[in-house]
């Protein structure tokens, strides 16, 4: 039989007297405890949301410097399981490195040089496609001019209101053809760069992977950091080379579908195809938008000019609800609504670098996410809800 800590008068025994006393006094030091706990928990935070602040800072304003890197990065992840591969066949890192860099170097500078011409020309023919596209909407531009008209003569009549001494000071923006060349300036150098950097990512093999696990004391965070710098590379490479194969094949559907209506320049529309649809839902708009323009000045009857949007709009939709998903499955696993807020953002900060590079910096946010459990809720949010959550890696 088990002793009791009573006494047989029914008080309590001095051994139930010690405990309750010895817990009484420790109770002030596990408050203090948590209490302690509490704080550092919050400094973490705040700390965190510091560090958060800082890094949207330099990403913001350090976009010359940082764009590079990260674009060099994202080739040498979508390349790397192909020199890994040409490495088991004996081929060298530093060849089969430069061999894939300088194949996208030429397939790059092949496709600028040939768009080169057919790009020249509708710059050339924009005023006239301006001129008969003003024709051919007349109805509607009426209707744009009155409301133009009456802007103007309100801001005549509060220009006639103001002092004669204001000083109006103008600023002269850069021309067009300025502009342009220091564009094509600025992204000749970025693609250099990021080149140069894959060049070199891609020719150290495994060497910044083990960098990356040797920094980690433990083999648990050895092990999740090897696994998480393996799955970035899995779901960037498939993504990225999948995505390139659809719009290559997209590409070629909508120039043979302009070349059967008799749209002018074919080819150009094939690689406008390939190129906008990186942009997931904002470039086949955009595709879609100036197509139909181009066809209103090209066909004189309306409804003949209607279908080579349409033709561009029905690829597109049988690429974005059918094939994309077929042959990419649950490799994505993103949600919609998480995409397109991850292009806008990046389109906001980086421009159009940016929002092409929004789906793959997503890809590695959420395989980060999906091995880390701190950050399993966000994962959960980046997830598509038709797809299983992924268990974090304990």
């Amino acid at each position: 039989m088990k002793p009791t800590n009573s006494a047989p008068d029914g008080t309590a025994s001095p051994a139930s007297d010690h405990a309750v006393s010895s817990a009484t006094f420790d109770q002030p030091g596990a408050t203090a405890t948590q209490a302690t706990h509490r704080n550092l928990v919050l400094i973490r935070n705040f700390l965190g949301i510091i560090v958060v602040i800082c890094a949207a800072a330099l990403i913001f304003f350090a976009k010359e410097v940082i764009l590079p890197f990260v674009l060099g990065v994202l080739i040498a992840l979508t390349l790397s399981p192909l020199t890994r591969g040409l490495a088991r066949h004996g081929v060298p890192p530093l060849i089969s490195a430069g061999l894939l860099v300088l194949a996208v170097a030429a397939t790059v500078a092949g496709g600028i040089y040939l768009l080169s011409g057919p790009v020249a020309e509708w710059i050339d023919e924009a005023p006239r496609m301006r001129a008969v596209l003003e024709q051919r909407l007349r109805a509607i531009t009426s209707s744009l001019e009155t409301v133009r008209e009456a802007s103007q003569r309100v801001e005549d009549i509060a220009a006639s209101t103001e002092d004669s001494d204001v000083i109006k000071v103008a600023i002269d923006q850069p021309g067009i053809i300025a502009s342009t060349a220091l564009d094509i300036v600025t992204l000749a150098t970025t693609a250099m760069v990021a080149l140069v950097l894959a060049l070199f990512l891609l020719a150290s093999n495994d060497m910044f992977y083990l960098k990356i696990v040797q920094s980690f004391p433990s083999l648990t965070e050895k092990t999740r950091a090897l696994q998480i710098v393996y799955s970035i590379e899995r779901r960037i490479s498939r993504y990225l080379l999948s995505v390139t194969l659809i719009n290559a094949g997209l590409g070629v559907v909508v120039g043979c579908c302009m070349w059967i209506i008799g749209m002018p320049q074919p080819v150009v529309w094939g690689a406008i195809a390939f190129l906008f649809n990186f942009l997931p839902y904002i470039g086949s708009l955009a595709g879609v938008v100036l197509c139909a323009v181009v066809s209103l000045v090209t066909f004189s009857a309306l409804s003949y000019a209607v279908l080579a949007p349409l033709a561009y709009l029905l690829a597109t939709l049988i690429e974005g609800q059918f094939v994309t998903p077929v042959l990419l499955g649950r490799r994505l696993n993103l949600n919609a609504v998480a995409v397109f807020a991850a292009v806008v953002l990046w389109a906001w900060v980086w421009g159009v670098a940016g929002a092409l590079m929004a789906v793959p910096l997503l890809v590695c946010l959420k395989s980060l996410c999906d091995h880390v459990p701190a950050l399993s809720v966000l994962g959960t949010f980046l997830g598509d809800s038709s797809a299983p959550a992924a268990r974090p890696a304990a």
